[in-house]
């Protein structure tokens, strides 16, 4: 049977008055990569948050490793092995690329470091020419990158990608896409937010459909692509 790494339940969360999460069921385990699809307004983030302690739902459970973290800080989650990387990207401007990303490097939580600073810098070779570039002077494409790369120098057990091509230039989105691969090939589980459905369901295992807060779907990738109606419902313009 397979780790389970991360597992929520029944998870209700609220901004304020307002009922985003109505009783989501959503698990990772260990090596697969998941697609968590939507239209905007739906949940995706508001789930995301909820597994890392951004947010804290006000009912259901979060496990992480088997570790009840509701309630738990969110650096907590990290030490964990959860990384995440944000929609907006969250890099500190102010810092050089390699600066972001050696102040995160750390092995993982079975000592693995696999990740190294070499290894990032040949999978993200744009980054290697830019290593002495401020946060700040990186294009959209290039601050995506370094967001991922600094994720994956903490070594994590699961890779948390919010919005993974929002806004990017298509050349630039198919070289986001080729790095999703090659991070699903090293074993580390994802979990991949995006729009594009069918770039998604080429790099994951399964996929879940979130409408009002709700799962519509959870099943394979085959199985989604099997049934366009369901693609047209929920995910169509």
């Amino acid at each position: 049977m397979a780790e389970r790494l991360v597992e929520a339940r029944g998870l209700q969360t609220y901004y304020g008055a307002s009922h985003i999460l109505r009783g989501v069921d959503f698990h990772v385990d260990r090596g697969e990569t998941i697609g968590l699809m939507g239209r905007n307004g739906m949940g995706k983030s508001t789930l995301l948050k909820s597994l890392i302690g951004l947010v804290r739902p006000r009912g259901g459970t979060v496990r992480v490793k088997g570790r009840d973290m509701v309630g738990r800080p969110s650096f907590e989650v990290a030490q964990l092995g959860i990384a995440y990387v944000p929609e907006g990207r969250g890099i500190f401007g102010n810092l050089s690329v390699k600066e972001n990303l050696v102040m995160a490097a750390r092995a993982g939580t079975a000592g693995q470091r696999d990740w190294t600073y070499e290894r990032v810098l040949e999978t993200f070779p744009r980054l290697q020419e830019r290593l002495g570039h401020g946060g700040q002077q990186l294009s959209g494409g290039e601050q995506q990158m370094l967001t991922i790369g600094r994720a994956l120098m903490t070594n994590p057990d699961v890779l948390i990608l919010d919005e993974a091509t929002e806004g990017l230039a298509p050349l630039v989105a198919r070289e986001i896409w080729r790095i999703c691969g090659v991070i699903r090939a090293s074993g580390i589980s994802s979990v991949i937010v995006d729009k594009n459905w069918k770039q998604v369901t080429q790099v994951t295992d399964r996929n879940v459909i979130l409408v009002k807060g709700e799962v519509v779907f959870a099943g394979s990738s085959a199985d989604l692509r099997a049934q366009p109606h369901l693609l047209d419902q929920h995910l169509g313009v």
